[in-house]
């Protein structure tokens, strides 16, 4: 089966290990790389592509300047990736994902927000869902 790429962009050092381990876990194999600031996020995006590495998906977090490292939010990086590639597979995962704020990240073209309050088990099915028709 082939190997899947994701693309986790969020400024938690923590919360990305955790997705790196729950994802190890997946059905399919997977390989996760992870960006940890809005920028980063869109310039890795774009190396990937240049490499032939095209992520088969992206999982997006909304609140990429908390920590102070990034000067742009998820909604501004979504948008930046869908103009080097309007076919790019993003998905918010986010504590923000009852708010106006993550209603702006599907408007900018994320295909949904996923509750990050939802179990590690549910998360890593929905994204083998995702995966399985990316």
């Amino acid at each position: 089966m082939e190997e899947k790429i994701v693309l986790v962009v969020d400024d938690e050092e923590t919360m990305v290990d955790l997705i790196r381990k729950n994802l190890s876990k997946c059905s399919i194999p997977v390989r996760v790389y992870s960006a940890s600031t809005g920028e980063e996020g869109v310039e890795k995006y774009e190396n990937l592509m240049k490499r032939g590495m095209k992520p088969h998906l992206v999982i997006m977090d909304l609140n990429l300047t908390q920590w102070g490292k990034g000067k742009i939010d998820g909604v501004e990086a979504t948008k930046r990736i869908l103009q080097i590639d309007p076919k790019a597979n993003i998905y918010g995962y986010t504590a923000w994902f009852a708010t106006t704020w993550a209603e702006k990240l599907v408007e900018a073209g994320a295909k949904k927000v996923i509750e990050r309050t939802i179990l590690p088990s549910e998360f890593r099915k929905t994204v083998e869902d995702i995966l399985k028709h990316a």
